[in-house]
């Protein structure tokens, strides 16, 4: 755990105002089977200039945390609680307004950047779409524009490859053309749901190192939604670990690697490989994420936690315990070894 909490960033968090305000946050899906609630009175608070890195396995609500801000949610989906976003209610907005919204103050950036970009037409033609409809630019101021984004984005030999089309780019670059484009508009906030998830790991270093940079020449705010401890330890301010659509534990970046509070917490941080111990078998989480259909009785964690007592059968408040930090967790933080 040493090697990844070294590369935590050594700056505290950002000075800016305070940009979205999430408070008792829940999504609520309606199936067959009956409600399943993705996401459960989730809170967190952001900054202007701050990166928020969620992490937490498949199925923790992650990402349809970000769909609910976005207004992206599938029809049987249901939000319910509050965002404010710049003082302003942004849940259930009409659509017309929330495109608006997502056109000019909030972006986001997919998993998959192939399936984002039309493969039937050229990059610059999409980068270039943006600012004529959203910011009514002519052809050519489009044009330039959409160029010096690509060159912003650290694209190699950027006139040349706005005629190109997506599949003549490599995955690295297809994911500055995502992020170029998420940045056109200048957004207040920008929402990475895993960006570097199908990359190799020099293009997912150099990914960060430029949103890293891209958040300061631009001030804007990142939602980083992750599975990868090692990419929140290099570019969050603040993280939310997130189980079973609850907030296990919240806090700076620097408070969670160097002295983790919730179980959960530390079996991520225990199941990342460590090049000081070569050949060692890996630690893993026993068992798997919960049927959200069926959770088990109180603390949804309990099943798999080896910290787990009786008491743990009645559901753990989320608590402060510290300047700025959260957890949902009966045992003490000095119980946790």
């Amino acid at each position: 755990m040493a090697l990844l909490i070294n590369s935590v960033v050594g700056a505290s968090p950002l000075a800016g105002e305070s940009l979205l305000n999430v408070k008792d946050l829940r999504v609520t899906f309606g199936t067959p089977d009956g409600d399943v609630t993705a996401v459960n009175d989730l809170n967190f608070t952001l900054n202007a200039g701050e990166t928020l890195g969620i992490v937490g396995e498949s199925g923790s609500g992650k990402s349809q945390t970000a769909f609910a801000l976005m207004g992206l949610l599938a029809s049987n989906g249901r939000i319910d609680g509050s965002a404010t976003f710049g003082g302003r209610e942004i849940l259930n907005l009409p659509e017309h307004e929330l495109n608006r919204l997502r056109a000019e103050q909030i972006s986001m950036i997919f998993q998959d950047p192939m399936t984002s970009l039309n493969p039937y037409m050229r990059v610059g033609e999409q980068l270039m779409e943006v600012l004529m409809l959203h910011k009514k630019m002519s052809k050519t101021e489009a044009y330039e524009e959409s160029v010096r984004m690509l060159d912003a984005v650290k694209m190699p030999e950027a006139r040349k490859r706005m005629r190109m089309y997506p599949h003549e780019f490599s995955g690295g670059m297809r994911q500055r053309v995502m992020i170029a484009m998420a940045l056109l508009c200048r957004p207040k906030l920008l929402i990475a749901d895993e960006p570097t998830t199908a990359l190799d790991v020099t293009v997912q270093a150099q990914i960060m190192t430029l949103l890293n940079e891209l958040k300061h020449e631009f001030n804007t705010a990142i939602i980083m939604i992750t599975h990868d401890l090692g990419v929140v330890a290099g570019i969050c301010d603040k993280v939310l670990v997130m189980y079973a659509g609850r907030t296990m534990e919240y806090g700076s970046a620097r408070d969670v690697f160097y002295h983790p509070s919730h179980p959960y917490s530390l079996g991520l941080l225990s199941a990342v490989p460590r090049l000081d111990k070569e050949g060692a078998a890996l630690d893993t989480i026993p068992g798997n994420p919960p049927n959200l259909l069926r959770l088990p009785k109180g603390c949804p964690f309990q099943p798999r936690c080896p910290y787990a007592s009786e008491g743990c059968e009645n559901t753990p408040p989320l608590e402060s315990f510290g300047e700025g930090r959260l957890r949902a967790c009966f045992r003490s933080v000095e119980e946790l070894v």
